[in-house]
């Protein structure tokens, strides 16, 4: 073996070698991972079981019948509800908004939710109450960048939450 073959195989051997130790080190992270981890955060503050990633529902948090439904809100980043068969949260921030962002968002309204009166007190918390609510047991979202610049967010409960009466755990 010639002196720049022997030269261009080390080099592809460390090359290959640093792949290997990097990419076991750093193993893939689902990419629905943060909004299943935030969730599951929130609901064993409560005592609430953990809630599960489902592939349909969120495949309809994505496209719902024909329409793309995150995806159609990509011109306008409007904050409406998709009035299907699930619970759900809405979410828009600027630049790259994680999941697990938008979940947290919605636990800022924890404070707003008086478990005595089972009420929101001053302000909403309907979104909260949903992200624990202990019979949605499964939960779809998916994320769509707006034109403007924001990143519109939705997650998808089944069973949904939020009766009127029921509390959520």
């Amino acid at each position: 073996m010639g002196a720049i073959n022997k030269l261009l195989f080390g080099i592809f051997s460390i090359a290959l070698i640093l792949r290997t130790h990097v990419s076991q080190a750093r193993p893939n992270k689902e990419p629905h991972q943060d909004f299943i981890d935030e969730h599951n955060r929130a609901r064993a503050e409560v005592g609430v079981g953990p809630i599960k990633w489902n592939d349909t529902v969120a495949a309809y948090a994505q496209c719902t019948n024909t329409q793309k439904y995150a995806d159609s809100k990509i011109e306008t980043c409007e904050m409406v509800h998709s009035q299907g068969p699930y619970g759900e949260n809405l979410a828009e921030g600027y630049g790259e908004m994680t999941g697990g962002q938008a979940v947290k968002f919605w636990v800022t309204e924890k404070p707003n939710y008086d478990y005595a009166s089972n009420t929101c007190v001053g302000d909403v918390c309907g979104h909260y109450t949903q992200v624990v609510w202990r019979n949605s047991t499964h939960v779809g979202c998916a994320r769509a960048k707006c034109k403007n610049g924001w990143m519109f967010v939705i997650c998808s409960y089944y069973p949904p939450g939020n009766y009127v009466g029921e509390r959520p755990y």
